[in-house]
């Protein structure tokens, strides 16, 4: 026998897990290439009716917050390119939500009065290297100074930042000091992300760089006494250090080494209109096609979040793990 809900009902999954965090991939366009998130050869083309129109986007998000979602956070690719991208941020400002944003911040300059307007606070920024020839050559566009000062910029009209570090061995892994040296005399979080498995980035677990390893780097450079634990807010994906007398923090999110499923709240909508109830799931369900045809999302939104897998999408490890064995988009296609 069926369980009837009413909408007043919280979005919980078999493990009693509360989803009211809805992370809405704008676009899987990107005005950067960087390799872990789009492939090499690119991605396939589709015609804009396959994705979902600003309209489409307000219409599916009203369904979310009427289940409860009270936080909501816009991706891509980069969300700033997408047509309409201010319209959206003034109309989910007016929601009963914490709206935020993720960004590689090429063109944020141009959004700042808007995102104030929407009661935007949170947002993140993805920066991959402080060597501008290494951040360049990782995103195989030249935005590197542009960037920079649109991170001073946010910084400047008190937006709350946090920068998104994607580590890789050989690549950036040898950055982990320099960037927490950053938060000594600057409000900003620094979030070192472990690079994830992902359709045509090349991920083994080789290139990983631990939770483990960035910490005893970080007892090497500072000795325990250098630092402290901060206190992570409820649901947080990132665990959270302060220099002794710095003004900012940095945090760890290790997703593939130290995953954090057992407090997970979040749904991810495609830009396609796909609910994924987890990053590495490989179940989808279309609520485009469903909102076309005039259905009710709510019985489809609940079924996901139901059907959600205790841990990492089903994969509980990932040590043998190769690109050929990941079953999922690319990061591109997914959102941030």
């Amino acid at each position: 026998m069926k369980t009837k809900h009413s909408n007043n009902d919280p979005l919980l999954d078999k493990l009693g897990r509360k989803h009211d965090y809805l992370r809405i991939s704008l676009t899987e366009r990107c005005n950067l290439r960087c390799f872990y998130c789009m492939p090499e050869e690119g991605i396939q083309l589709r015609e804009r009716s396959v994705f979902m129109t600003s309209k489409e986007v307000l219409d599916i998000v009203k369904v979310f917050v009427d289940l409860g979602v009270t936080k909501i956070r816009l991706t891509g690719g980069e969300p700033l390119i997408k047509k309409d991208v201010a319209y959206i941020i003034k109309e989910l400002g007016k929601l009963p939500v914490e709206l935020a944003i993720t960004t590689n911040a090429v063109n944020v300059n141009q959004f700042i009065d808007t995102l104030k307007e929407a009661g935007v606070k949170s947002i993140n920024v993805s920066l991959d290297s402080l060597i501008a020839d290494k951040f360049n050559e990782i995103s195989k566009r030249n935005h590197f100074d542009k960037i920079m000062s649109n991170i001073h910029l946010l910084l400047d009209h008190k937006f709350d930042v946090k920068i998104n570090v994607v580590l890789i061995k050989g690549v950036n892994d040898n950055e982990i000091i320099n960037f927490i040296n950053w938060t000594k005399n600057t409000k900003i979080n620094i979030r070192f992300i472990e690079f994830m498995p992902f359709d045509g980035n090349n991920w083994n677990w080789e290139k990983k760089v631990s939770y483990q390893e960035i910490i005893d780097k970080v007892n090497s450079e500072y000795s325990i006494e250098g630092y402290h634990k901060v206190q992570d807010t409820e649901n947080d994906t990132s665990r959270n250090y302060q220099l002794k007398n710095s003004v900012g923090t940095f945090g760890i999110i290790s997703s593939i080494t130290n995953p954090f499923c057992d407090s997970c709240n979040r749904i991810r909508l495609t830009a396609d209109g796909k609910i994924k109830n987890c990053l590495f799931s490989q179940e989808e369900s279309d609520l485009l096609s469903a909102h076309r045809n005039q259905q009710d999302l709510t019985p489809l939104i609940r079924s996901a979040i139901t059907s959600k897998h205790p841990e990492r999408g089903g994969n509980i490890a990932f040590e043998n793990f190769t690109e050929k064995d990941v079953k999922n988009r690319s990061m591109i296609t997914i959102g941030g």
